[in-house]
């Protein structure tokens, strides 16, 4: 049986820069600034600390945060009261123990109780990430629209959530 990981504010900066550039291919890469400026204006910013340092961590913004990323802008064009997830990373080493369904979970809980009703976010389709695909996929996201960004570098794939299911 696996307890549940204990999930904290998002604090180590520096951290989370590191494991998000390990997955920029995924997540696009961030400066200290760029990440200081998600955080600050953030719906939510957790992580799970383990042993080893930063094991994962999520930062959502809500709809009427000022970003300039063209899938968030992607979402306020369609929808008028959602949370997007920006990005969530886990540590190599920690994956396939929950923590990124925790960090999600915890998610739809607090997004809820805002009265938000839905969770985005987007999953690139080029390059593919099929274990993000079928995570988002068990937490019972749908596809909603696809878009090529980055001058056609990528393709993502636009997923809704409802908060309650």
């Amino acid at each position: 049986m696996t307890s549940t990981p204990a999930i904290g504010p998002l604090d180590d900066l520096d951290a989370v820069l590191a494991l998000n550039d390990a997955h920029a291919a995924e997540t696009s890469r961030l400066d200290a600034a760029a990440l200081r400026a998600i955080v600050d204006q953030a719906f939510l910013a957790t992580s799970v600390t383990g042993p080893e340092g930063l094991a994962a961590f999520l930062i959502a913004l809500d709809q009427d945060a000022d970003y300039a990323s063209p899938n968030f802008r992607w979402f306020q064009a369609r929808c008028l009261r959602f949370v997007y997830v920006d990005r969530i990373v886990t540590a190599p080493a920690q994956r396939g123990r929950g923590l990124a369904r925790a960090l999600y979970e915890d998610l739809f809980a607090r997004a809820a109780a805002a009265g938000h009703g839905r969770i985005a976010c987007e999953v690139n389709r080029l390059p593919p990430n099929p274990a993000s695909d079928a995570f988002h996929a068990a937490l019972g996201f749908a596809e909603v629209g696809t878009a090529e960004i980055h001058g056609g570098l990528k393709t993502v794939r636009y997923l809704l959530r409802e908060t309650s299911r």
